[in-house]
């Protein structure tokens, strides 16, 4: 499986008064993963005016080793599944051959309503292609 890449270091704000990364920053990695393979495919996961959306239905992170203060990590993540209204992406996080935790996340794709309401709908097959792309490049 071809798997993204983004490489990252760890900010002040982001660890906790022990000086490790807070566990919620976990998910805000993976997000942030997610996002730089959306445009590394040349689209963005929230284009103004854009009918669909991509909300999270499901996010799990497993850690194994701490992260600190100024450590320099990369995020791999790829394309784990894909049903007909749902992509599941598989995330390692890790600190050169130290794995941090590994991590799983669904989006699924939904049509936004007039009144804020959202219903899922089918993905867009250009979308999953350009994005399993972008992750065999990276």
């Amino acid at each position: 499986m071809s798997e993204f890449r983004y490489a990252r270091r760890v900010q002040f704000a982001e660890t906790d008064l022990a000086g490790i990364v807070h566990f919620t920053w976990f998910f805000r990695y993976m997000e942030e993963a997610e996002h730089a393979l959306w445009r590394a495919a040349g689209l963005s996961i929230a284009r103004a005016g854009e009918a669909i959306g991509w909300p999270r239905v499901a996010a799990a992170f497993e850690f194994r080793s701490p992260l600190r203060f100024e450590d320099e990590f990369e995020v791999a993540v790829r394309i784990d599944e894909v049903t007909s209204r749902t992509i599941r992406y598989a995330f390692t996080v890790a600190r050169g051959k130290t794995t941090i935790g590994t991590g799983t996340l669904t989006t699924a794709c939904v049509r936004k309503g007039p009144g804020g309401e959202m219903k899922a709908t089918e993905l867009p097959a250009d979308v999953v292609a350009r994005l399993r792309a972008a992750a065999e490049a990276g």
